[in-house]
Order: C-alpha cells, then sequence, then structure tokens
C-alpha cells in the first residue's frame, strides 16, 4: 500500500500540474461567494459623534479642534460637516460662512439641524455643547421611534400569513362541526 501511495503521489506531481488534477476531479469550481448586502448605516452613529462634540466643547476646547476630534467617528455627511467647519475655522472664517449649508450636509436633517445651531449659537453667544448634546438625545429617540415603527410593521407582515394559515384550520375544525351539528338537529326534527 505504501508504493501505491507513492505512485500515485509522483504521477500527481509529475504527470499533471494541481490545476489539472482539480479539473479532473470537478473541483475547479470558484467556491460560491453569499453576496451581502452592504450594512445599513448605524442609527446612532451620529448622536455618539456628537456626544464627543458636546463632551469636547464641555471640556474647554476650541471648536475647530471639538470638530476635528468628533468628525473621524462620525458618519461620512456628518464629518464632511465637521471636517469643512473645523478646517474654515481654524483658518480664521466667520462663523456663519465655515457653517454654512453646502451640498453634502443639506441632505441629513440632522446635519442641517446642527449647522443652524451652530449659526445660531455664533451669533447669539450661546454654549454650543449643550444644544450638541440635545440634537444627540434627539437623534437617538428619532432611531428609538423607528426601531419601534420598524417593529410594528414587522408584526403587521407577520400577522396576514399567520392569519390564512389558521383560517382554515378554524374554518374546518370550528365552524364546520358547528354547522354540520346543527343542520343534523334541523333536519332530525323535521322542520324541512
Amino acid at each position: 500500500m505504501g508504493t501505491a501511495a507513492v505512485t500515485l503521489a509522483a504521477a500527481l506531481l509529475l504527470g499533471t500540474g494541481p490545476l489539472t488534477v482539480r479539473t479532473r476531479a470537478g473541483l475547479d469550481r470558484q467556491p460560491r461567494v453569499l453576496e451581502r448586502p452592504p450594512p445599513a448605516a448605524d442609527a446612532l452613529a451620529g448622536a455618539s459623534s456628537l456626544d464627543v462634540l458636546a463632551v469636547c466643547l464641555r471640556a474647554g476646547m476650541a471648536v475647530p479642534t471639538a470638530a476635528r476630534a468628533a468628525a473621524p467617528h462620525a458618519p461620512p455627511l456628518l464629518a464632511a460637516v465637521l471636517g469643512r467647519a473645523a478646517d474654515l475655522l481654524a483658518l480664521g472664517a466667520d462663523p456663519d460662512t465655515a457653517w454654512a449649508a453646502t451640498g453634502s450636509g443639506v441632505a441629513d436633517p440632522h446635519c442641517h439641524a446642527l449647522l443652524r445651531l451652530a449659526r445660531r449659537s455664533a451669533s447669539s453667544g450661546t454654549a454650543l455643547a449643550h444644544g450638541v448634546a440635545e440634537l444627540a438625545d434627539d437623534i437617538r429617540a428619532d432611531a428609538t421611534h423607528d426601531a419601534a415603527a420598524a417593529a410594528e410593521r414587522a408584526s403587521v407582515l407577520i400577522a396576514g400569513p399567520l392569519g390564512l394559515c389558521f383560517l382554515p384550520a378554524f374554518v374546518c375544525l370550528g365552524i364546520v362541526p358547528t354547522v354540520a351539528g346543527l343542520a343534523g338537529d334541523v333536519f332530525g326534527s323535521g322542520l324541512w
């Protein structure tokens, strides 16, 4: 048996290449890769990055530095808004110009709210940290509401097929025997 194994191994190595052996054995196909949908955006990522911004501002960081610290962990639209504002503020731009709505920030309502809040804070002199923390709380409340609505939609979508499965059983096991029993009593009593 040992010489047979050595002879087979030598034949495989010398006679044909590994690709040919795999082809003959039917193993030449590439493994199927299941395509997964792209991961959904984290609904709470914006809230956590705004929390970072609020904590940095409460700690006494300058607004450009705090925005630059919060930008790497923010969702793409919010990161673009924070990065743009941090760069413009660091260069000495007017806060109204730095926090002006551009093409990327207008698409997200939370980014738009942050821009309005920052412009209002710059013009009135109120603390930005408190407003940013409230905006993060609003984002969390919206995410909670969206999750509850999705769960309610799922329960409605599940109830339809279950109802279609249980309705025939209810008719066959509940209504038909009752009607048959009543029909037997009516026909047996001589009313017909």
